[in-house]
């Protein structure tokens, strides 16, 4: 039985209108706590590392355009959890390959945390040199997330990055853009914020480690 509880063809039209889409509420509830709880177990355990900017040898810690940690899912995808969240997101992306015909072959994916005071300056999701990133996934795990704690994500619109909205970082909701189109930040963390994040890569290209 699918995890999903949104329309596939509702979310494939409003795509290929406009390039992003913000589902709230995209998983079950219990999916989330037990996705929350892995996060935080693994992160108590040790297992994350700060994250770096560019990929292969060009990789570096760059504190000053970002300053969360990451854990990649296929270390810990044993994890129930993980296992049923990438089931869900299996079925996406044959949905998007049937109805939008993107030719998406796997998905990429890591736990992120973000300490308070973390964030992510503004940036595209596709390298320069390496095409295969091609639709953007974020999906929240933050609970009750706080009127004021900061952390949205900001995803601009247009090509001159003077339209944007911000999606509050709400357990549950997914956010989806095409990689290459749309410029994005993750504003300062004013508590712990944890997501997982993702990208729908087709074949070709390098991984980024």
């Amino acid at each position: 039985m699918t995890a999903l509880q949104f329309e596939l063809d509702a979310v494939l039209d409003t795509l290929a209108d406009q390039g992003w889409i913000v589902i709230s509420r995209a998983l079950p509830a219990e999916l989330v706590a037990n996705l929350r709880e892995a996060c935080l177990q693994v992160w108590d355990d040790g297992r994350f590392h700060e994250a770096a900017t560019g990929r292969a040898d060009g990789q570096a810690r760059r504190a000053e355009i970002r300053s969360d940690s990451v854990l990649w899912l296929d270390q810990v995808d044993e994890l129930p959890a993980v296992r049923a969240y990438n089931a869900a997101m299996d079925e996406i992306m044959q949905a998007v390959n049937r109805g939008l015909y993107l030719g998406l072959a796997e998905l990429e994916s890591h736990f992120a945390v973000y300490p308070e005071g973390a964030f992510y300056k503004k940036h595209l999701d596709r390298f320069r040199d390496d095409d295969a990133r091609v639709l953007t996934t974020v999906f929240y795990l933050n609970e009750n997330w706080p009127a004021d704690g900061g952390g949205q994500i900001r995803l601009y619109l247009d090509e001159a990055c003077e339209q944007f909205i911000d999606v509050e970082p709400e357990a549950g909701t997914l956010v989806l853009f095409l990689a290459d189109r749309f410029w994005h930040e993750v504003l300062p963390a004013r508590k712990q914020r944890l997501s997982v994040t993702g990208w729908y890569r087709r074949q070709g290209g390098s991984l980024p480690w």
